[in-house]
């Protein structure tokens, strides 16, 4: 409603009557005075005309007052008529009736006003009160959910460093067993002539080097992938705790705000605050911001879990390929020198009986070297005897049946000597063969047992146990 409410110049004059505008009403001015109808009069006057013949003196009027000096002039007080003055007091009345009724006016309206507007002001401070109660309702709700999330992924990330801890543990453990079937390469190079064999053992030891390389090498890989998983974790873990770091600054100060009061401390003019616009959200963004969040969290977890269940199962494998291949390989080891002990003992069963037909050869070579020397004497007797009887003289050199049968007696004896020293040739070569055939023996022995020392101390002896932690295999 417009207010009736004018300023005190817009009503009429309170003083029409006034002669001078002076800073003294009462003193005229020096010629003219300020009569409200005509302005020009001289003050050579002693009274001006009359506007109207109701306002003139009647009896009087034609006097003529003479002119005075100008001191005492200028000390004459103007003088008005009766209805002037009833003129100037009913003037008052209305403009005080007047003034008054606006003023009357203008203090209800200004009443009626300031209830309005405080009714107003409060039904407003108590909207924005509820605003702000469920604002803080709304932050309270996603700051539940950003923490429990939170939360959520920090346990999935200490679950996930566990099991790399667990993988990386594995991974060294594997070395023993690199270690141990390396070394078992290497000391059965150690083996000796016929013995360095490409055989099962070897095979069954090369593949298990290839496949504990092949397991580390995954190992690797799952470790690189639970890092890469790890720095994708702690980046939705860093949004949600500055997410909720921010939630909890705006719930405090939000908090702060739906506190105040018309008579609580600390509340201040600030002028131009309303002007200033710093949001960067609208409801639903900010929602959205938060929910965005919590997704790629759930999402990241599920990755971690995908990653954790790979991890257990890739050290199942390991563990089960490693053990699988060190029961095959030791397995190997057992056959193999089972083989060698077999080869052993034919060995020795055969080099008893070569030593055996040695010396019974020898004793067969002793005993044709002393047939051989009892021929000497036989045949020394019939040398003899022919020598003899070749001086007997003329005609008594018969060749009668004694000197065929001497004669006889010595090509015997020689042809018996004959073979029995080829029979000794025959029987010390025998010997040299059977002796060459005692030092291949006693060779080929003296190998299968260092293959079987290489086989059953340096390498089996290493390999009674797996040197696998519990922990691994716990876990």
């Amino acid at each position: 409603m417009q207010s009736s409410f004018q300023p005190y110049e817009t009503y009429p004059n309170t003083t029409p009557l006034r002669r001078s505008l002076t800073t003294l009403p009462w003193r005229a001015s020096n010629y003219y005075g300020t009569a409200r109808v005509n302005s020009a009069v001289p003050n050579a006057y002693s009274m001006p005309e009359p506007h109207s013949e109701k306002y003139s003196l009647t009896q009087v009027d034609s006097i003529k007052v003479p002119p005075i000096f100008a001191a005492a002039r200028d000390s004459l007080y103007t003088r008005y008529t009766p209805n002037d003055w009833t003129v100037s007091n009913l003037g008052h009345h209305f403009v005080a009736d007047k003034v008054r009724v606006g003023s009357e006016r203008v203090r209800l309206n200004a009443s009626r006003l300031c209830r309005e507007l405080d009714d107003r002001v409060m039904r407003t401070q108590e909207d924005v009160g509820k605003k702000l109660g469920d604002r803080l309702g709304d932050i309270e709700y996603w700051r539940t959910e950003v923490k429990h999330e939170t939360d959520n992924i920090l346990t999935e990330i200490e679950a996930l460093a566990r099991a790399k801890a667990a993988l990386e543990k594995v991974l060294l453990e594997t070395e023993n067993p690199l270690k141990i079937a390396t070394e078992c390469l290497y000391n059965r190079e150690k083996r000796q002539g016929i013995d360095l064999v490409h055989d099962d053992v070897e095979r069954v030891l090369i593949k298990e080097v290839d496949n504990i390389k092949q397991c580390q090498e995954d190992i690797r890989r799952m470790i690189q992938t639970a890092n890469n998983q790890i720095s994708l974790d702690r980046a939705a873990q860093h949004e949600l705790e500055k997410d909720l770091g921010d939630k909890i600054i705006a719930h405090r100060l939000d908090s702060v705000a739906h506190q105040l009061r018309n008579n609580s401390r600390g509340i201040n003019f600030y002028e131009g605050i309303e002007r200033i616009d710093n949001t960067v959200s609208v409801p639903l963004s900010w929602a959205e911001f938060s929910n965005n969040n919590i997704q790629r969290s759930k999402s990241e977890r599920l990755a971690t879990v995908n990653v954790r269940r790979n991890i257990e199962q890739l050290m199942n494998r390991v563990a089960e390929s490693i053990g699988d291949n060190w029961n095959n390989v030791n397995a190997a080891f057992a056959d193999r020198i089972k083989e060698y002990v077999d080869a052993r003992n034919r060995l020795q069963n055969h080099l008893a009986k070569v030593l055996q037909e040695i010396f019974d050869m020898e004793k067969n070579i002793e005993l044709m070297k002393k047939c051989i020397q009892e021929k000497e004497a036989p045949m020394q007797v019939a040398q003899t005897r022919l020598v003899t009887r070749v001086r007997r003289p003329n005609v008594e050199a018969c060749r009668d049946v004694v000197q065929h049968r001497l004669v006889e007696e010595v090509y015997e004896i020689g042809e018996t000597v004959e073979q029995l020293r080829t029979k000794l040739r025959e029987s010390e070569m025998a010997l040299q063969r059977l002796l060459r055939a005692k030092v291949s023996l006693e060779h080929d022995l003296a190998v299968k047992n260092n293959s079987i020392l290489v086989d059953r101390e340096k390498c089996l002896g290493t390999r009674k146990t797996l040197p696998w932690s519990s922990m691994v295999a716990v876990y």
